[in-house]
């Protein structure tokens, strides 16, 4: 689906049309379904396996989702309206891409770079790091569905720990995602939508509107629900339909609060969180830099 390069002076940001922007362990976590070959297509399951649990407030994808460019402004960001309706309290049922854990609990895996993963990623010869110096991760999270799911990010090998105790916390806390997957290359030119939600970390790319890398180039930071934390600076809101969720007043689910699980979750790695930034800010974006 359409994607632009979205953000920012902090190194931040990734595609933000995206529709559906050290090995580890952790206690009570066993190894996910192995490694697949191919890139990951929607999973056919049971409608009760994919529909939301009761109470959760969740729903379908809107058909249109991915599918609306926007006209495209100056600045190469889409000019965008009001949040769409159906967006504005976020609560959208995650497809499965990779085998979700059977036993609802959270797993985690992390191995070096298959050549499948590296190939379907944004990784290219001439990227601040080497394939050996990233790590592809398999981790379970909780979807706005209420059901667990499995996500996939390629990280600096060097966080890589840091990261799946990060988002064990996450799932402990009932943190919602609605998609975790690898970016791909060709997001990286598509035109905007203004509609993605992926969180992720490794997209290689430099900071928009400079020459000098960007921190996911590095593998060293990730985007969390980018939708329901979006990336303001003036008046520019990334992704562009997220302009609902600028009032941080209006707590839905999603948002990253100061104090909130998720601020905890990766401060309790040393990581720093975009939202506390002076002259912008930053809501999805963590790193251990603070850049």
């Amino acid at each position: 689906m359409a994607a632009v390069v979205a953000l920012a002076l902090t190194g931040c940001a990734g595609p933000s049309g995206t529709a559906p922007g050290p090995s580890a362990t952790t206690a009570a976590t066993t190894t996910p379904p192995a490694v697949t070959s191919a890139p990951p297509t929607p999973m056919r399951s049971s409608p009760a396996a994919t529909g939301a649990l009761p109470g959760t407030g969740a729903t379908p994808a809107p058909a249109w989702l991915g599918t609306r460019v926007l006209r495209t402004g100056p600045d190469g960001f889409g000019i965008a309206g009001a949040t769409p309706p159906q967006l504005v309290d976020r609560r959208i049922i995650t497809t499965d891409l990779l085998p979700p854990p059977t036993d609802g609990r959270f797993h985690a895996t992390v191995v070096p770079v298959p050549a499948d993963v590296a190939r379907r990623s944004t990784w290219v010869p001439g990227c601040p790091v080497t394939l050996a110096q990233l790590r592809y991760v398999r981790l379970s999270f909780r979807g706005f569905d209420g059901r667990a799911h499995t996500g996939e990010l390629l990280v600096n090998k060097a966080v890589a720990g840091d990261v799946v105790k990060i988002f064990s916390r996450l799932f402990a806390a009932g943190f919602p995602i609605e998609e975790m997957r690898i970016t791909r290359r060709d997001e990286l030119t598509a035109p905007p939508t203004g509609d993605g939600n992926n969180t992720g970390s490794f997209v290689c790319r430099p900071v928009v509107g400079q020459t000098t890398w960007s921190q996911h180039a590095f593998g060293l930071a990730i985007d969390l629900d980018p939708f329901q934390n979006p990336y303001i600076r003036g008046g520019t809101v990334l992704p562009e339909l997220a302009r609902a969720y600028t009032d941080r007043g209006d707590l839905r689910p999603g948002m990253i609060l100061r104090g909130g699980p998720a601020v905890a979750a990766f401060r309790s790695a040393g990581w720093i969180w975009g939202g506390g930034y002076t002259t912008l800010k930053d809501y999805m974006h963590f790193s251990p830099s603070g850049r």
